[in-house]
């Protein structure tokens, strides 16, 4: 199916199929692979521990994005790997169903490009972000080639995004880098530093409590070696002046 083609399919025939009013289930098929599966719910687990305290997002992967209750479901188009969207009511649910959010669509698409589904997100699936979501950010990466690219929307068209020296891209969205760490999609802080999984990040409090207890530890070492110092040079100057007394010098105050 051509792009127009595809892009036709969800907006005409509308006996096609009708949606009911009401949450909708997901209508996602199995991921490619284990290297998908891992890479969504890495990207989900950051993204939801750095954003703990917030309220105001969902993030989701692998889950049926309903735009049009006359919807047209394509073969050449899913629901994204991973999506999110902003300033909405963080709970779970089945589907992404935008009529009944506000007409919201996501602000953030990542997806995972495999040898099957490649073509569809180089191509189909970036025109239908660009043309009829209006995603601002729309990225892809290959878990297997490390292959990473993103866009964001300028005047309804995507520009690449520019990598950093170290290979990250920008999101505006998210106020946040996307960059490759150890054969894997993570999400850098803007002063650079990996946004951690809760395990790095209960590993690193306990490194750091660890550090900081050494650091005590250290300077209770200092303080005690300054204070036997001090003992024993008092004891010093009391065996001196002892010394004096017995010459019958008194020694000076």
């Amino acid at each position: 199916m051509s792009i127009p083609q595809t892009l036709q399919s969800f907006s005409e025939n509308s006996s096609a199929i009708i949606f009911s009013p009401g949450e909708l289930d997901s209508d996602e098929p199995q991921l490619e692979n284990y290297l998908h599966l891992k890479q969504i719910i890495l990207l989900i687990t950051c993204l939801e521990w750095l954003w703990r305290e917030r309220q105001d997002f969902f993030a989701a992967g692998n889950l049926t994005i309903y735009y049009s209750p006359e919807q047209k479901k394509s073969e050449d188009f899913r629901g994204p790997d991973f999506f999110v969207v902003l300033d909405t009511e963080r709970r779970s649910r089945k589907s992404w169903v935008v009529w009944n959010e506000g007409e919201k669509y996501p602000n953030v698409i990542i997806e995972i490009l495999s040898e099957s589904t490649a073509k569809v997100d180089r191509g189909e699936k970036k025109q239908i972000y660009q043309d009829i979501f209006g995603l601002p950010d729309y990225f892809w990466f290959d878990p297997e080639t490390l292959e990473f690219e993103g866009f964001t929307l300028v005047s309804s068209k995507y520009q690449a995004i520019e990598s950093t020296k170290q290979g990250w891209k920008w999101s505006e969205q998210l106020g946040l880098y996307l960059g490759v760490y150890e054969q894997k999609l993570r999400f850098y802080t803007p002063e650079g530093r990996l946004v951690p999984t809760p395990d790095e990040a209960a590993i690193q409090a306990e490194a750091k409590a660890v550090s900081e207890a050494q650091q005590k530890e250290i300077v209770q070492q200092q303080l005690d070696t300054e204070r036997q110092q001090k003992e024993s040079a008092q004891q010093q100057l009391e065996q001196l002046k002892a010394q004096l007394r017995a010459l019958g010098v008194e020694p000076e105050q």
